[in-house]
């Protein structure tokens, strides 16, 4: 990351960020807007800043990724979806859904490695099936899905996700190839 990549506003990204932990609740809208102004360029300091131990600046962190939407936030979006927050995992899940169906692989990955974490299974099943009702997935890839979110519904999902999710990879990635 450079530090002295300049906004169109005139500050640095990360003079921005910095403003996200800002008391005034005004100032850090603001900064939200002028972070989403600036786009990609600003989503490695955005994905820096969800190691914050500050839940405000977690939270709008997330609150930007949302509207950012971009593919390169995934990794550290399924993290989020572990946060002991709730309302930045609602977030993290609603940015997952943002970028749409790129975030189904390393989110069936998660779920294999990680089955066991209910904040994690909580935040996949929100993501798998709004993804299956309302986004342009063809019936082919949402049928792939749909063994995953009845995994997650199950009464033993530890045992039943991983198996599911793992399946469900291997059938995405094939299926993705041929299309």
């Amino acid at each position: 990351m450079e530090e002295n990549i300049h906004t169109t506003e005139g500050g640095t990204i990360t003079e921005l960020v910095n403003k996200l932990g800002d008391k005034d609740g005004f100032v850090r809208e603001q900064t939200r807007y002028l972070l989403i102004d600036t786009g990609s360029k600003a989503v490695p300091y955005l994905i820096k800043t969800l190691s914050s131990k500050q839940e405000q600046i977690r939270w709008e962190a997330v609150k930007v990724l949302v509207s950012l939407a971009d593919p390169a936030a995934i990794p550290s979006l399924v993290r989020e979806l572990q946060d002991n927050i709730f309302d930045i995992r609602w977030l993290a899940a609603e940015a997952l859904i943002a970028t749409g169906n790129t975030s189904i692989e390393p989110l069936l990955q998660a779920l294999i490695s990680e089955s066991k974490e209910s904040f994690l299974r909580e935040g996949a099943h929100h993501v798998i099936t709004h993804l299956m009702k309302y986004e342009a997935m063809t019936p082919e890839l949402a049928n792939i899905l749909k063994p995953v979110e009845n995994a997650l519904d199950s009464s033993v999902p530890g045992v039943t996700i991983p198996v599911a999710a793992r399946i469900a990879l291997e059938k995405w990635k094939a299926a993705r190839k041929s299309s």
